[in-house]
């Protein structure tokens, strides 16, 4: 009976083992078509904000390199339509960088239907480090930050490769939405990491290459900050070709603080994710991983729709002194997460918003 036991132990071993160095599919699922979107009359030679609000599956993120593919072909899409110049700062959404922790993976992380299930794949295939970070992870959620920790090496690299070589090749001023690190600076213009808690950071990359940052998101949301902290500086502002750039992601961008440190600020970028899918039709729950600022009316919680509490609360409602802004969210098929959002733009108080679909979509507005 042991010596049966300890074969079936042993074959469910090795089993698991070979599953973990299945590479992913190399399949190309079928996605909306793309659409390009002007939100205003264009200006030739104008500056302009571009959002790539991308869609994004699990298999994009099976190596950088397909993923890379993917949002050079948005790029591309963009360049050949006349979107982009110089003059053009392109938008991101937030956590396109986050899901790295899949790259790399087997086939398992992949063809999961839930996130945790993902992640759990993604821990077993770095077994040794994720382990060993684990034993020592004082997060509320110390599976993610051990995980997130155990790859963050790879995933700075990775993200930077990325965002820095489209930057280049496009020549545009580009906000790369957001990545979870540890304590990440920027040291001889790389992304460089400390021990430390993880961040959900965003980073500004130029058209030569180089890279400004990091942005902290201040106020994460509750299914954040159990392995996420909150900022503790206060909010950059970056030079760039279009004047004075700040940088709100998602959530900072509905609190009061966020925009009294941005002051000073010509052009805002909110790379942003909404999720579930459906969120912005349903009744607005309120706000979400902080308290409730004193400037809310507080009957608008079940009374507006989240959609409709976007435009009050966040970059439409709160940017009306600044030149220009713009809200792009991640939108795709990203396991069991699901997603919701609207491009949303502003020229000098005046509001814009693009298409609501759950598909691929590149909007431009130009400045006056």
């Amino acid at each position: 009976m042991i010596k049966k036991l300890f074969v079936t132990l042993v074959l469910c071993i090795a089993v698991l083992v070979a599953l973990l160095y299945v590479p992913p599919s190399s399949r190309v699922r079928e996605e909306p078509p793309v659409v390009l979107e002007p939100l205003n009359t264009p200006r030739p030679d104008a500056e302009n904000l571009v959002s790539i609000q991308p869609y994004l599956t699990p298999d994009d993120y099976a190596s950088a390199e397909r993923l890379q593919r993917k949002l050079h072909e948005y790029l591309q899409r963009a360049r050949d339509a006349g979107l982009l110049s110089a003059k053009s700062l392109v938008v991101f959404p937030e956590h396109i960088g986050t899901w790295l922790v899949a790259e790399g993976e087997s086939f398992m992380v992949f063809s999961s239907r839930r996130t945790d299930t993902a992640l759990f794949w993604s821990a077993l295939g770095n077994l040794p480090q994720f382990a060993r970070l684990l034993m020592e992870e004082t997060a509320t959620d110390p599976f993610a930050a051990a995980l997130f920790k155990s790859k963050s090496a790879e995933m700075a690299g990775q993200y930077q490769q990325i965002f820095s070589g489209l930057a280049r090749e496009f020549g545009v001023t580009l906000v790369a939405g957001s990545i979870v690190l540890p304590d990440p600076k920027i040291e001889d213009n790389r992304i460089s990491l400390r021990p430390g808690p993880l961040y959900n950071n965003s980073f500004v990359f130029y058209a030569d290459g180089g890279v400004a940052g990091p942005v902290r998101k201040n106020y994460p949301i509750d299914s954040e900050q159990p392995f996420i902290q909150p900022g503790d500086r206060d909010l950059p502002i970056f030079q760039t070709p279009l004047g004075r750039l700040a940088v709100l992601i998602c959530a900072d961008s509905w609190y009061p603080y966020s925009w009294q440190q941005i002051a000073s600020a010509d052009i805002v970028a909110v790379p942003s994710f909404s999720s579930p899918s459906g969120i912005w039709q349903k009744p607005w729950a309120g706000y979400n991983g902080a308290a409730t600022p004193i400037d809310v009316d507080r009957q608008d919680i079940g009374r507006l729709s989240e959609g409709e509490a976007w435009l009050k609360y966040a970059l439409a409602g709160r940017g009306g002194h600044i030149r220009a802004g713009i809200n792009t969210f991640l939108r795709g098929d990203l396991w069991d997460l699901g997603d919701d959002g609207r491009t949303t733009a502003i020229i000098n108080g005046e509001v814009m918003q693009g298409e609501r679909r759950n598909g691929a979509i590149i909007s431009s507005v130009w400045l006056p």
